[in-house]
């Protein structure tokens, strides 16, 4: 029972980094060109490495993804695209202060699946305890950095 609800607690988290991945490309693209381009740009690809990262650990274990998570996580991505931000069409300073939010949900996500696999890795074998430390460490540098973005946008936004 113990493997199976660790299967699916990975896949739940895969699947959510799936998503976080396409939010946070996206975020890059509505950003280039602005002083928030290039770190959303870096924090994209750090997070489809802990993406990748996480597939590997799941291999490890025997585990596979599930496909219609995935896809789902990906669809409710790309349905939150349609969310009010004050225009009709376009993005609006409003879209990225609640992308950068949504970032940070998943990044905090990210933190709690690290330091859960790092609490049972004693009992794991196949869980690799320092490098589930050195993901810990990364993602609270990663949730550093967008929680100063998110505060400047929000500054940027709500006091226009």
């Amino acid at each position: 029972m113990a493997d199976k609800l660790l299967r699916i607690y990975l896949q739940d988290h895969l699947a959510g980094a799936t998503g976080g991945v396409e939010l946070v490309r996206r975020a890059a693209g509505a950003n280039r060109g602005t002083t928030y381009g290039d770190p959303l740009s870096t924090l994209a690809d750090e997070i489809e490495a802990d993406r990748r990262t996480l597939e590997g650990i799941m291999d490890d274990l025997g585990f596979g993804a599930d496909r219609a998570k995935n896809i789902a996580f990906w669809a409710a991505e790309k349905a939150g695209r349609l969310k009010l931000n004050g225009r009709l069409t376009g993005y609006s300073p409003l879209s990225r202060m609640v992308e950068l939010e949504g970032l940070i949900g998943g990044i905090n996500g990210k933190l709690s699946l690290w330091q859960a696999l790092l609490e049972i890795a004693p009992q794991q074998p196949r869980l690799d305890a320092e490098r589930l430390t050195r993901l810990l460490e990364g993602g609270r540098d990663q949730l550093q950095r967008i929680e100063k973005l998110r505060d400047r946008a929000a500054r940027e936004a709500l006091l226009q």
